[in-house]
C-alpha cells in the first residue's frame, strides 16, 4: 500500500523501498490550463550550477541517464525516470515542479498527485488541489535530497512568478526569447521503462486525465502545446475559450418541504389553545406554520400545547431555542422572505473565525496569549527552540538537535540552566507552545535581559546567552545562577499565569522562586535577611531566598503568580 504524504512530511526513501530505480509520475490540469514539469538536479547550495541536470521538454535526459523524462503514461501527465545510484556526488537534491504555460494560476487546477513507483508497485504518493494555492504560477511539488542517505520531501511550494522566477530560486539564467532549434523528440510512454515501471492506473483517474484503460498519448513534438483531445470530454473545441467550470447543484437550491407536524399513522391532537396576541414582543408566531398569516386562517395542524406528551416542545414555549435557529421557525425551514440557496446559520468557518491564523508580514507574531509563530523566511536565521516545543509547522522547515558539548553540559548541570534545545532552519512558519502556558515575545537591540532557563521557550540564533553567576552569603554552593540574553533579536519567555513588571528601586526585593526575568543592568544580591533551612519547621514563613534588586532608573523585574 501506497505511503499517503502531505505537505511538508519527509521520510527515507531506504522506509519506502530497497530498490534504487525509482518510477516519478506527476498528475495535475485543469481546464485551459497546459504545463511544463520538469526537475531541477541541484547541487550542495540548493543552486543549478550545472544546466545539464535541468531535465525537462528540451532536455529530456541528464548526461550519464540518471534521470530520464519519459512522457505520459499510465494515466500520469508526466513521468520520470530515476536511478539514485547513477547520480553524480555534486548533485544533492531533485526538485521536481510544475509551470503553468500561458494564462492561470495554479488555484484553479484540479486534484492532482506526485507519486513514486519501485517494481511496478506504487510506494509513495502526495496529493495536492487548487485549494492549497492562490496566485502562485509554478509549484515545487517534491524533492528528493541527499542527508546521508536519500530521502523524500512533500514540499507544495509555489511562485507567482512562473518558469523565470523559478529558474532565479535554482540560481539559473533566463535566456533572452530567440527562435527555438528543432528539438529532439521525447522518448514514447513507456519507453525505458521496465520493472519499475507502475502498473496501469486501477482507480478511476481524474477528470482531466486520460480515460481508464486508454493507450497512452503520444509525445508531441517541441511546439506550443495543442489542444487536449475531444474524447477526454471536457475539452472545448479548436481556438475556443473554454467555458469555466458550472458549480455543482445545490441542495439549497430546492424547493422547501414543509414537513408534516402529525407523524404517520398517528391521530391529530385536538386544537391548541388560542394563541397569544401578536403584539407582545416576547411572543413567538404560532407554531405549525411556516409564515407569518395575512389574515386569520383555521389551523391545519397546530402544534399541542407543552405537556401534551410530545418528547420536545416547540421554540418559544419555555425554552430557549437551539443556536442559530430563529424563534418560531420550524427546523429546516427556510424563513420567509430568504433567498432559497442562501445560508441560515453561522457554520462552522463562521463559528472558528475568532481562532484564525494571525498573518502580520512579521517574524514573529504571537497568535494567542499561549501560542507564537516564528517565520523563518524573514531574517533568514535559524531560530533555537526548546525540544517538543513545536505544535505545527507551515513549509519546507528542518528541525536538528542543538547540542550544548561538553563543557555546556558540565555548566547545565552544575548550575541547574540547562536547555534542552532544537535548531529550526528552512522556509516556511514554525507555531510553538508549551504545556499552556503565556508566551512573551522579547525584542532585544543591542540591550539584555536575565532570563532562569526554565522561563525561556524560544530565541533567534543571533542572539548571544551565556550563564550568569548570583553571589550571596549562606547559600548552598555559594551562588544563585540564571541566564543573560545580549544583541539583536527575539526572546520568547513563558510565564504561569500573567505577570508583573515593576521598576527597579533601593528596596525591591522578590522570591527567587517566583522570578521570570530582569534587566541585565539591574544588579541583584541575596537579601541577607533569610536564613537558608533545609527543612521547613513549625512557625517557619517558608519564604527562604529572597533576592534584592539595586540598578539604575529604567531597570525593571519580571514576576509571575506561580513559584517553580
Amino acid at each position: 500500500m501506497a505511503r499517503e504524504f502531505q505537505r511538508g512530511h519527509k521520510a527515507r526513501i531506504s522506509d519506502l523501498t530497497a530498490g534504487t530505480d525509482l518510477y516519478v509520475g506527476v498528475q495535475i490540469g485543469g481546464p485551459g490550463l497546459t504545463f511544463d514539469i520538469s526537475c531541477f538536479g541541484l547541487d550542495a547550495d540548493e543552486r543549478l550550477s550545472d544546466d545539464r541536470y535541468f531535465v525537462f521538454f528540451n532536455q529530456p535526459k541528464s548526461p550519464e541517464e540518471s534521470i530520464q523524462l519519459l512522457g505520459a503514461q499510465a494515466g500520469d501527465t508526466e513521468s520520470f525516470r530515476v536511478t539514485l545510484d547513477k547520480i553524480p556526488p555534486q548533485i544533492q537534491k531533485l526538485s521536481f515542479t510544475a509551470t503553468i504555460d500561458g494564462a492561470g494560476q495554479m488555484s484553479q487546477i484540479g486534484p492532482g498527485y506526485l507519486r513514486i513507483v519501485a517494481g511496478g508497485e506504487e510506494v509513495a504518493r502526495y496529493a495536492f488541489n487548487g485549494s492549497e494555492f492562490t496566485t502562485e504560477r509554478a509549484v515545487m511539488l517534491g524533492d528528493f535530497y541527499l542527508k546521508d542517505v536519500w530521502r523524500f520531501a512533500a514540499v507544495g511550494q509555489g511562485f507567482d512568478g512562473g518558469l523565470e522566477a523559478l529558474l532565479r530560486n535554482f540560481g539559473g539564467e533566463v535566456a533572452e526569447e530567440e527562435t527555438p532549434a528543432a528539438a529532439p523528440p521525447q522518448p514514447q510512454a513507456g519507453a525505458g521503462a521496465p520493472s519499475f515501471a507502475p502498473p496501469a492506473q486501477a482507480a478511476a483517474p481524474p477528470a482531466f486525465g486520460a480515460p481508464a484503460g486508454a493507450p497512452a498519448p503520444a509525445p508531441q513534438p517541441m511546439a506550443p502545446p495543442a489542444p487536449v483531445p475531444a474524447a477526454q470530454g471536457f475539452a472545448p473545441p479548436p481556438g475556443a475559450t473554454p467555458p469555466p467550470p458550472g458549480p455543482a447543484p445545490s441542495v439549497h437550491a430546492q424547493p422547501t418541504i414543509v414537513a408534516p407536524m402529525t407523524p404517520p399513522g398517528a391521530t391529530p391532537p385536538p386544537p391548541a389553545p388560542a394563541p397569544a396576541p401578536y403584539g407582545q414582543p416576547t411572543a413567538p408566531p404560532p407554531p405549525g406554520y411556516g409564515y407569518p398569516p395575512a389574515a386569520p386562517q383555521a389551523p391545519q395542524a397546530p402544534a399541542p400545547p407543552p405537556g401534551y406528551g410530545q418528547p420536545t416542545p416547540p421554540p418559544g414555549y419555555g425554552q430557549q431555542p437551539p443556536y442559530g435557529q430563529v424563534p418560531g421557525q420550524i427546523p429546516g425551514q427556510v424563513p420567509h422572505g430568504a433567498p432559497q440557496g442562501a445560508p441560515q446559520a453561522p457554520g462552522v468557518a463562521a463559528a472558528l473565525q475568532q481562532f484564525k491564523e494571525t498573518p502580520t508580514g512579521q517574524r514573529w507574531t504571537q497568535q494567542n496569549k499561549k501560542m507564537v509563530r516564528v517565520d523563518l523566511g524573514i531574517g533568514g536565521q535559524p531560530v533555537l527552540a526548546r525540544q517538543g516545543s513545536m505544535v505545527l509547522y507551515q513549509g519546507k522547515v528542518d528541525f536538528s538537535y542543538k547540542g550544548a558539548g561538553f563543557a555546556g553540559r558540565i555548566v547545565g548541570n552544575a548550575t541547574g540552566q540547562e536547555m534542552q534545545l532544537m535548531r529550526c532552519t528552512g522556509q516556511g512558519q514554525v507555531f510553538l507552545a508549551e504545556d499552556s502556558t503565556m508566551l512573551h515575545p522579547i525584542e532585544l537591540q543591542g540591550d539584555g535581559i536575565c532570563v532562569s532557563a526554565e522561563n525561556v521557550l524560544a530565541f533567534d540564533e543571533s542572539l548571544q546567552y551565556e550563564v550568569r553567576r548570583i553571589e550571596g552569603h549562606g547559600i548552598p554552593g555559594g551562588a544563585l545562577f540564571t541566564m543573560q540574553f545580549t544583541g539583536t533579536g527575539t526572546i520568547v519567555v513563558k510565564t504561569h499565569g500573567t505577570p508583573v513588571v515593576l521598576p527597579v528601586t533601593p528596596t525591591t526585593f522578590a522570591d527567587c522562586n517566583a522570578v521570570v526575568a530582569w534587566s541585565a543592568a539591574a544588579q541583584v544580591v541575596v537579601s541577607s535577611q533569610v536564613r537558608m533551612r533545609r527543612n521547613a519547621y513549625p512557625g517557619d514563613t517558608g519564604e527562604s531566598v529572597n533576592l534584592q534588586f539595586r540598578a539604575a532608573p529604567g531597570s525593571f523585574v519580571v514576576v509571575q503568580p506561580y513559584e517553580i
